[in-house]
């Protein structure tokens, strides 16, 4: 693919922390989610991470990042955070939220400052994907580097496959 590489807010924000990622263009497929970016790419999906905008009951926003091949559990999440619910923003809020497009929505550069939630189990893979900002889009890095640049909270609230 002889694209040019974006360079999104979520590429800035890397290259400010000098991360050390690779960019991965791939053709884009609605609703194809992170089965689509594992195929085209030709990675295992649970190396590829789901950024999720959810909220609260009091609508204020948060972002979990998640294995491509699993699900959060949003009951255990809410118990953890000591909040009665968590469901994932609608998409015009997310984007709203985020500054991204949902398909698109990276975890780094968001226009809003939201706090960030990852599966612990995430640190434990050698090289995570994750979108760099535009749909057909991921960054590849080591998981260390976004817990450096990103400071999330780690949780344990994946349902599916390699939890």
């Amino acid at each position: 693919m002889s694209e040019k590489i974006p360079v999104t807010a979520a590429i800035r924000v890397l290259r400010q922390g000098k991360v050390c990622f690779t960019e991965h263009l791939y053709a884009y497929e609605d609703k194809g989610g992170t089965a689509v970016s594992a195929r085209e790419l030709g990675v295992d999906e649970h190396a590829v991470i789901k950024t999720l905008v959810m909220e609260d009951e009091r609508k204020q926003p948060l972002v979990v990042l998640m294995h491509g091949d699993c699900e959060v559990s949003t009951k255990n999440l809410a118990r953890l955070l000591g909040v009665k619910t968590i469901a994932p923003c609608a998409p015009e809020v997310a984007n709203r939220h985020s500054g991204y497009l949902v398909g698109g929505t990276s975890p780094f550069g968001t226009k809003k400052a939201m706090p960030v939630y990852m599966e612990r189990s995430i640190l434990q893979l050698d090289k995570i994907y994750l979108n760099g900002g535009k749909r057909g889009f991921l960054v590849g890095m080591n998981p260390a580097d976004a817990e450096r640049i990103l400071k999330p909270v780690l949780v344990d609230v994946a349902i599916g496959a390699g939890s």
